[in-house]
């Protein structure tokens, strides 16, 4: 199943103003979405850039939100673990939480890619995006993915 997910700050395929990128608060941006499957026991979210220059940059490892979740307000807290169960995987900038846009040269594509699990993730350590895809496997029930761009603003 697709599940459209939008954000209020930018159009699909259009730019990223600079309040959630490292030129300016590098705050996560709002994310809503519509209904997920039937049988969704957790949605994870994981925001990366495919044309950094050293390969596919991680910004954002998020995951076990709950089911009924439809969006996340900007500046998401940064805590690797929230009070209803949500988690936060390690970003390629070594860290939980949001990394904004900031890429060294030229306008940048960055895809926020939402799951719908039929399971919770259940890991004992701070997992990276590579990890979670491996726990994820098989238990994608659907999916969906807002595309935004950046170019610094030098």
């Amino acid at each position: 199943m697709d599940i459209k997910i939008t954000s209020p700050a930018f159009e699909d395929g259009g730019m990223i103003p600079s309040k959630y990128t490292c030129d300016g608060e590098d705050i996560s941006p709002p994310l809503q979405w519509e209904a997920v499957p039937d049988g969704t026991a957790s949605i994870a979210i994981i925001s990366d850039d495919p044309d950094a220059p050293v390969g596919t940059w991680v910004h954002w490892v998020l995951f076990n939100l709950p089911p009924d979740t439809k969006e996340l307000k900007e500046n998401f807290p940064d805590d690797e673990t929230l009070a209803d169960g949500t988690r936060q995987g390690i970003t390629d900038f070594g860290a939980t939480g949001y990394g904004g846009p900031c890429p060294p040269s030229g306008t940048h594509r960055y895809f926020f890619k939402i799951y719908a699990l039929d399971k919770q993730i259940d890991v004992a350590a701070i997992v990276d995006k590579a990890q979670l895809l491996q726990e994820m496997e098989g238990h994608i029930i659907g999916q969906g993915q807002l595309i935004g761009k950046y170019q610094r603003q030098r």
